[in-house]
């Protein structure tokens, strides 16, 4: 799916999704076809900078973190 196609409550159903710590972006994948550079993509244009930059070190620390529960 292309991001420039979605609908405006897709786009905020996906930002909700990506903020939640316990969703990853496989499910978004599987919900909505998107792939992560996607997802990222989407919340680069809807957040403000300084947003996604916090966005972003969360996602990679809870990532990092996830690696030891398995």
């Amino acid at each position: 799916m292309d991001v420039s196609n979605l609908a405006e409550h897709e786009v905020s159903e996906i930002i909700q999704m990506a903020l939640c710590d316990h969703t990853s972006f496989a499910q978004i994948k599987m919900q909505y076809g998107l792939s992560d550079k996607q997802v990222k993509q989407l919340m680069r244009e809807n957040l403000k900078p300084s947003s996604y930059r916090t966005w972003r070190t969360r996602v990679r620390k809870f990532s990092d973190r996830r690696e030891s529960y398995k």
